[in-house]
């Protein structure tokens, strides 16, 4: 079904209140007319009776014959008929078809709705008698032509108004055509759509109000432009930084074997020919047995300094023993090196299947957690658990240390920390940290199991 437009709504709206109006009007005047043609028709009806009545009487020694010069002198009676009877009954006399728009009646319908009741008197006298019945017939014709004029006045008036009423609506609305043709360009893509001021009251807020929602329109999206390319740029940055993050660590897995094999070999030969060239000196040099004795000890220092160095760079167990093993190495390495720190460590991996870039996440965020622990937070025990499941697994470490300061948990912790956390979301994984009352920290790190099957 088509739409009105508001246009043709409100001449329509027009046109039945102005014949609600026309059709009230109308029926007040039918009902005027009809009390005029009542009131019309019973005056004239009683005034010619009482006439009637005392020619009878005049008349009635006289004869019929006088009575009947009488009704032929005096012709029609208006609103009238009159018939006069002999003795016998016969009719002697009719009143004469009326001249007054002679040939024309009111409709029957019309005669039935205005008319009334037609009452009929009868005059006897000695040798006859006089019928006198009301005849409201010209009457009708003077209200139903006077109706007919008023209808067609009625119709006249109702064109007249209802077409200025469709004029001025048209150049009322106009400004709305605009409107809807702004819209309909916002709707087609075009937002630098601006509409001039418009005529009317109503219009011209609607179009002021318009402009308004095309500028914001437009800051809204310039402002959505720039989240996007914001966004892409720090996609752009994310995936860089993993580009970055996997070079760095395959640079230092190489620096860690060079050390392990190139290095940790040489330092161990020198080691080798110092302590021999000592034993070879011990009966012919004293100075340069000491001397090869001290080579050796520093050989040795080298070599454990290396050795440290190595879990640092990257963990080579994590490659060749699996994640319980390398984080197992971490506990002991750092009970080793700090005396008085408890490290407890749990692990219950169950079926979970980890790839390389997950185990490599877990163990960071485990070294980095203990690092934190106790350097910022001082801690004395600390616990380490790391459980798997069907769909993910989970790494956890508690501290019995100082805790996060509010800006550092604002933040997302330290560099390492956050660093940590932007690894982590990388893979599909979730990062938490918080202050454990009365004192110490938690640091949580979830990882899906299904997105964690890549290998080296």
């Amino acid at each position: 079904m088509l739409q009105m437009s508001l246009r043709l709504k409100i001449n329509l709206i027009v046109v039945a209140l102005t014949f609600v109006f026309a059709a009230a009007i109308l029926t007040l005047e039918l009902r005027s007319m009809r009390e005029s043609v009542h009131e019309e028709t019973a005056a004239a009806n009683r005034v010619a009776s009482l006439l009637l009545q005392g020619q009878a009487m005049r008349y009635a020694a006289q004869g019929t014959p006088a009575m009947l010069a009488f009704l032929q002198s005096i012709g029609r009676i208006r609103s009238n008929d009159l018939t006069l009877f002999d003795a016998q009954g016969h009719e002697l006399y009719r009143s004469p078809p009326p001249t007054y728009k002679a040939g024309r009646d009111a409709p029957a319908w019309f005669s039935a709705l205005v008319g009334p009741t037609r009452s009929v008197q009868s005059i006897a006298f000695p040798d006859g008698k006089l019928v006198v019945q009301a005849n409201p017939s010209r009457a009708e014709v003077d209200a139903w032509d006077y109706m007919l004029n008023l209808g067609i006045a009625a119709l006249v008036f109702l064109f007249v108004v209802n077409a200025l009423v469709f004029w001025l609506v048209g150049r009322a609305v106009r400004p709305f055509g605009r409107i809807v043709d702004a819209l309909n360009q916002v709707q087609g893509g075009r937002f630098d759509v601006v509409l001039p001021p418009l005529a009317g009251t109503e219009a011209g807020a609607i179009g002021a109000a318009f402009n308004r929602m095309v500028h914001d329109l437009q800051g809204h999206i310039e402002t959505e432009r720039r989240a996007v390319r914001a966004e892409s740029q720090l996609s752009d940055s994310r995936e860089l930084s993993r580009w970055v993050d996997k070079h760095i660590e395959a640079e230092r897995r190489l620096i860690a074997r060079e050390l392990h094999d190139e290095l940790g070999q040489s330092v161990t030969a020198m080691r080798s020919m110092a302590l021999s060239i000592a034993a070879r000196m011990r009966s012919l040099d004293p100075q340069s047995e000491q001397a090869a004795r001290l080579i050796a000890d520093e050989s040795s220092r080298l070599y454990d300094a290396m050795h440290g160095i190595i879990p640092r760079l990257t963990p080579l167990v994590l490659d060749n023993f699996g994640l319980a093993e390398a984080l197992g190495d971490l506990v002991e390495r750092t009970q080793r090196t700090h005396a008085g720190v408890q490290v407890t460590l749990q692990v219950d991996l169950a079926d979970a299947m980890l790839g390389a870039d997950a185990s490599l996440a877990l163990y960071r965020a485990a070294q980095e957690g203990i690092t934190n622990a106790m350097r910022h937070g001082k801690a004395a025990r600390l616990g380490l658990t790391l459980q798997g499941g069907h769909d993910e697994v989970r790494l956890e470490l508690v501290d019995d240390g100082a805790g996060f300061a509010p800006e550092d948990l604002h933040r997302g912790g330290h560099h390492g920390l956050r660093w940590l956390a932007e690894r982590v979301q990388a893979l599909g994984g979730a990062f938490e940290i918080d202050n454990v009352p009365p004192h110490g920290a938690r640091l949580q790190v979830c990882l899906p199991v299904n997105n964690n099957k890549e290998t080296a």
